[in-house]
């Protein structure tokens, strides 16, 4: 049957063009490829090649004529054993082309679309049943039980790192466990950061459970490419078949007058990268669960600790194995003011914040995240959905934040609900000072959480 042959589109923007020279005649038999004709547009002079095989029944546009619509007929493609006689009698077939587009509706008259918004999922069981015995333990004490309670069930679980044994930890979190688990199962390390976490990563591929110390997350940065391009990737790449089931774990952050290079918050680091689960805790109960949670997960775990929390003391539950799950929130404060989510040490600023602003009839829920990947976005959105309100929490830099993230997750999915911009509380864009006096300038405080709730409240 016989095909029009339209004059193309040769870029997305021409609209006409002019038929500067044909380069075959009607009787040519054309192939697909053939170059047919010249196209001229005003930027360029291009050739026509032929999509379909068969005869130029006749020619309907004579070379040489200008402004030539797109899409418009020029020839008359016949397939063998047809005559041009016939073109007449029967009508050709158009050649497939892209049809021109329908105007798209505007703002102005597209129907209204509502977003639906369901009720998020958010598991709201307490961490221990009710009654429970519970004892106060500084967050190292816990930490400590919660790794050797594991080394005492799973004997392919050891600690390594730069030491953790002798000296019983840099920060004594290892205390004691030299001296029951011995040499093999507590290693001390040299000083070099990517050779010990190459052999954890490595330890992990084999089939054992290492917990890979860092004194500092800043120095995990030489072992980088173990942590991301090894362990986190390999469980996928493998297809199931090889993981690194491990921990990474070590102060993180701001300690107090370490500089720059030892006061990095890596948290919106390793929650950006798939393959690997990150945990930041605030309380010593948390500190316990999550850990034991970590080291029993198939999956390389960033843990990540502050030196300062080291130190404070926590209700604790007097349980044989207790544990958390990572991706469930903690609510430390019922309110229907407002929301202010945190983790880790910013919990302690959002925490005071929300006392003081309940001398002044400003009643704050506060959430824990607990950990940040996998994240309990569902207890954010349910509580906004409640509140209308957010404040994020963080000691880390403002650009790429972790509350950047939860804004991106509250204004997609509960954009209804919110009375006010989301406001996201960091640290200072700027490189750890040394110097106190500025130190505590680059550092969030208690006083902007407040300022920023008072802000979202409009009070």
């Amino acid at each position: 049957m016989a095909t029009e042959i339209l004059m193309p589109a040769l870029s997305p923007t021409m609209e006409e063009g002019t038929l500067a020279k044909w380069l075959v005649k009607e009787g040519d038999t054309v192939s697909s490829g053939d170059i047919m004709a010249e196209i001229e547009t005003d930027k360029a002079t291009m050739e026509f090649e032929a999509v379909d095989e068969g005869v130029i029944g006749k020619i309907l546009i004579a070379e040489g004529t200008e402004g030539v619509k797109v899409n418009t007929a020029i020839a008359i493609l016949l397939e063998d054993g047809e005559s041009a006689d016939d073109i007449d009698t029967a009508k050709p077939e158009k050649a497939s082309a892209p049809a021109p587009a329908e105007k798209a509706q505007s703002s102005e008259d597209a129907p209204a679309a509502g977003m639906s918004h369901p009720e998020p999922q958010v598991d709201t069981s307490p961490d221990w049943p009710e009654g429970t015995t519970l004892k106060q333990q500084t967050v190292r004490e816990a930490l400590r039980d919660g790794m050797a309670e594991e080394m005492r069930r799973d004997e392919s679980v050891f600690l390594m790192g730069e030491e953790v044994a002798e000296y019983q930890g840099a920060y004594k979190i290892s205390q004691g466990m030299l001296d029951e688990f011995g040499p093999k199962r507590v290693i001390d390390t040299p000083i070099t950061e990517h050779g010990f976490a190459g052999i954890g990563v490595g330890a992990a591929f084999g089939g054992l459970r290492p917990i890979v110390e860092f004194m500092t997350f800043n120095f995990a940065m030489q072992a980088i490419d173990h942590i991301i391009n090894s362990a986190a990737k390999t469980l996928y790449m493998s297809g199931g078949q090889m993981g690194a089931p491990m921990v990474f774990r070590g102060p993180n952050g701001a300690a107090a007058r370490v500089g720059a290079q030892h006061s990095q918050d890596y948290a919106a680091w390793y929650m950006q990268i798939p393959g690997l689960k990150v945990a930041m805790p605030y309380s010593a109960s948390d500190y316990k669960g999550l850990m034991k949670t970590a080291i029993r997960d198939p999956n390389p775990v960033i843990f990540l600790e502050n030196e300062i929390l080291y130190g404070r003391s926590f209700d604790v539950p007097e349980l044989d194995d207790y544990t958390v799950p990572f991706g469930k929130a903690r609510i430390w404060r019922e309110g229907d003011d407002v929301t202010i989510v945190s983790f880790g040490i910013g919990m302690s600023y959002a925490l005071e914040a929300a006392d003081k602003l309940a001398e002044d009839g400003i009643n704050a829920e506060v959430i824990d995240l607990r950990t940040l990947r996998p994240m309990d976005t569902g207890a954010i959105l349910k509580s906004v959905m409640k509140t209308n309100r957010l404040v994020t929490v963080e000691e880390g830099w403002p650009q790429g934040s972790v509350g950047n993230y939860i804004s991106s997750v509250v204004m997609q999915e509960a954009f209804d609900y919110l009375d006010a911009p989301v406001i996201n509380c960091t640290g200072k864009d700027v490189p750890m000072p040394y110097a106190a006096n500025l130190e505590k300038h680059a550092l969030l405080t208690t006083d902007e959480v407040i300022e920023a709730v008072k802000k979202v409240t409009y009070k």
